[in-house]
């Protein structure tokens, strides 16, 4: 069992909260369970209210110490949720989450998620945290780890799967969980309780015509803005959620920005390092040969206008202003000539 289905196990049996949960890595569908698995037990043990804190670069630290000294609305106890995309607070935030959890408010539980995460990151809040609350660090799987994982999960769907079903499955998504995830979602609704073995894996799910964010954003990287924005159409029209497609959509930006960094010869040798396998390797290498980090940086900041819609911070229809940065994406000569 991960790490992250352990700590959903054992929020799920606690009486009582910690002050402080960190949760952190690149994982992003384990994280984000992790997370909703906490919230569920928050609102179960009776944190009726939430609050929710973005840190960007203009994040003001101090609303962190003011929201704990806050009075409840209802004079009920909080969930009070810091998202630190970066997993980096810096001099100024590492201080204000190190007095937190010096003087933790009894009425308040913080959840700090973070979806870039490595070793170097920890340090002295992190430390403060570990003493006084719940540190998980989510790590990627392993790709041997792959099988059991995904046997699992389709078991907590009811599905049957064989062990030649699982490993098609593992080669059909290459390794990504959240493609995982939504082929098994598929399964359970399509399987009918009976065994599936590869034959009946494929004949269920592999001619699909349904268009999905993984196909979203290779077209995208790839090149192919009008396929792209086709497939936005299709996900709109099936009720797609568009949190959803951001935040497969973001993790991409995330790498490519991070990949942009390295010197062209490095960036292919780093890709496994990013889980990236398969056709989406050759979008990669012509997605990074279209911009620099400065053209990287500008699509991740406009993609998270978006995500910050479709999550109602702010008015707009979510699907329109993606439109924009899946364009800029594919676009061969974006880099040369666009700014955010």
């Amino acid at each position: 069992m991960s790490a992250s289905a352990q700590f959903a196990s054992r929020i799920a049996k606690a009486t009582e909260l910690k002050p402080v949960y960190l949760i952190a890595g690149e994982e992003h569908l384990l994280v984000m369970e992790a997370a909703d698995a906490l919230r569920s037990r928050a609102r179960e043990l009776g944190f009726s209210e939430r609050e929710v804190h973005d840190v960007e670069s203009n994040f003001d630290w101090n609303d962190l110490a003011r929201s704990g000294a806050a009075m409840s609305l209802f004079a009920s106890q909080r969930l009070i949720e810091l998202r630190l995309p970066t997993g980096k607070p810096g001099t100024e935030g590492s201080a204000a989450i190190q007095e937190w959890c010096e003087r933790a408010p009894s009425d308040c539980v913080l959840l700090i998620t973070c979806n870039q995460w490595s070793k170097k990151q920890e340090g002295k809040w992190t430390q403060a945290i570990e003493r006084c609350g719940v540190f998980l660090a989510v790590w990627p799987l392993k790709r041997e780890e792959l099988g059991a994982w995904v046997q699992s999960r389709a078991a907590s769907h009811s599905v049957q799967l064989t062990a030649d079903a699982v490993a098609a499955l593992v080669r059909r998504t290459e390794g990504n969980l959240l493609a995982c995830a939504q082929e098994i979602d598929k399964l359970a609704l399509l399987a009918d309780g009976r065994r599936v073995d590869e034959a009946e894996l494929e004949n269920l799910v592999a001619d699909s015509a349904r268009f999905d964010v993984f196909g979203m954003t290779e077209a995208a990287l790839s090149g192919d803005g009008a396929r792209a924005r086709r497939m936005l159409a299709s996900l709109r029209a099936e009720g797609e959620q568009p949190a959803m497609l951001m935040a497969w959509l973001l993790m991409q930006l995330h790498a490519a920005a991070r990949l942009s960094q390295l010197p062209r010869a490095q960036q292919a040798g780093a890709f496994r390092g990013e889980g990236i396998w398969g056709t989406r390797d050759a979008a990669f290498r012509k997605a990074l040969a279209r911009g620099d980090t400065r053209f990287w940086e500008q699509r991740l900041a406009e993609a998270a206008a978006v995500d910050r819609l479709a999550k109602g911070r702010g008015s707009g229809d979510p699907f329109v202003a993606l439109e924009r940065p899946l364009l800029r994406i594919s676009e061969a000569r974006a880099s040369k000539r666009m700014v955010a």
